[in-house]
């Protein structure tokens, strides 16, 4: 199961509003723009810092627990795009060697996150759990390999994005669950898609890109991510322009981060 969500949310999740410059008053918003540039340490204390302000929300450690997992998917080295443009070096990827201490606190941060999501049609509870589901999705999928676990959990995070959508329309950010999981499982083999569906999947790849496209277009937190996503699926069609106006886009706005310098470098 390839890469889902590394970064999302914010203590108001729906409105449009441009990224806030640095310098500006703490926001948890801030924290996603300090993981984006691999300032990790930044981030996480920009996160707790928000999460003493705003203890019962949820949002505050499951904005935590996707720090811990952007930081140790980069400590690993898959980030990179060969690890999503060729299946074959994805699968023969060594054994990683993940971080105990850094597991527990990714864990310890979802289930605080899961104590603080009741069901219910609260909007930053919702996307809390679809994010909930998304990192766990993740981790056992780019660092355990356990794919059909994995695919559980990105099947229910892209259930409660569709009922976040049915609820909050207005939050677009939630269309990039469903592209992901119509559109990476897309790429599977026609007979395994067939199973997928069949085990109540979505596997539609155009969906999936229109949902991205979506996203991109409409969102607001989430907008870097389907980016990267895009930027991914036009590396595969090897569309090189397209991949490049998405790289160029996410290394002007994050520039601290060398991921997005060396990718672009690659298409140039």
């Amino acid at each position: 199961m390839k890469l889902f969500i590394v970064a999302v949310g914010a203590a108001i999740l729906c409105p449009g509003a441009d990224l806030p410059r640095p310098g500006a008053p703490v926001k948890l918003e801030e924290g996603y723009r300090q993981m984006y540039n691999l300032q990790f340490d930044e981030a996480h204390r920009t996160f707790q810092r928000w999460r003493s302000d705003h203890p019962d929300d949820p949002l505050g450690p499951a904005s935590d627990a996707a720090a811990y997992l952007f930081s140790e998917l980069d400590r690993l080295h898959i980030l990179q795009s060969e690890f999503f443009t060729d299946d074959h070096n994805f699968a023969r990827k060594h054994n990683l060697s993940p971080d105990p201490a850094l597991k527990a606190e990714f864990e310890r941060s979802l289930a605080r996150t899961s104590e603080l999501a009741p069901q219910g049609d609260d909007a930053n509870a919702m996307f809390a759990a679809v994010l909930e589901h998304g990192l766990q999705s993740d981790y056992l999928g780019l660092i355990e390999k356990r794919y059909v676990a994995a695919l559980g959990e990105t099947k229910q995070a892209s259930a409660v994005a569709e009922k976040l959508l049915e609820t909050h329309p207005d939050c677009q950010d939630a269309n990039l669950a469903i592209g992901v999981e119509n559109y990476l499982l897309s790429l599977k083999p026609a007979p395994l898609r067939w199973l997928l569906r069949a085990s109540g999947a979505q596997t539609d790849r155009q969906a999936g890109i229109e949902k991205l496209r979506l996203t991109e277009q409409k969102g607001h937190y989430l907008v870097p991510f389907a980016k990267i996503l895009l930027a991914v699926a036009a590396l595969r069609d090897n569309n090189r322009e397209a991949a490049r106006a998405q790289l160029s886009w996410l290394a002007e706005q994050f520039p601290s981060n060398r991921l997005f310098r060396e990718e672009l470098a690659k298409v140039q």
